[in-house]
């Protein structure tokens, strides 16, 4: 991009807040009454937490419990399957 353009890209994905809060703006939704579900923590959890939102770690993805010690953040909570989830919604 750099070179086409002669500019620095600025990337807004995951884990940026500008994605979320653009997420949570366009339906309608805000970060208190919202919560991010995902499988890693370097880019659902930290996207969610910087977010300001409640954060779900699902074990069913590429995140161990040993590689949830290695970040200096912690998801709001843990759980073994999305199923987990269903009564909350």
């Amino acid at each position: 991009m750099t070179k086409a353009t002669g500019k620095q890209p600025y990337f807004a994905g995951k884990p940026h807040p500008l994605m979320m809060r653009t997420g949570l703006n366009a339906i309608g939704a805000h970060s208190e009454t919202a919560a991010m579900i995902g499988d890693r923590m370097d880019t659902d959890v930290l996207a969610g937490l910087e977010a300001g939102m409640q954060t779900f770690l699902v074990r069913t993805g590429l995140t161990s419990d040993a590689d949830i010690e290695k970040y200096p953040f912690r998801p709001s909570t843990v759980v073994d399957s999305i199923a987990d989830l269903v009564d909350l919604v």
